[in-house]
């Protein structure tokens, strides 16, 4: 499962933005997002998944449900 920002929490630090391995997360409308096609969870370069690691908001990037678990190639 691709991780999502919840926006109404993103306080816009940018933290998350530069920790991802994949580039999957960018700034749109003054909070940041993830890109579900390019989110890998992490899996293959760390053991948490970065964005949770670095947001100073507990419980602001999370799980999508909407979108399957990753599989490494």
């Amino acid at each position: 499962m691709a991780y999502r920002i919840v926006s109404s929490q993103c306080t816009s630090c940018s933290a998350c933005e530069a920790e991802c391995p994949n580039e999957a997360i960018s700034e749109k409308g003054g909070t940041f997002i993830i890109d579900p096609a390019k989110c890998t969870e992490c899996i293959g370069h760390f053991d948490t998944p970065q964005c949770v690691a670095v947001c100073p908001v507990d419980e602001t990037c999370v799980v999508d449900k909407n979108y399957p678990r990753y599989q490494a190639p």
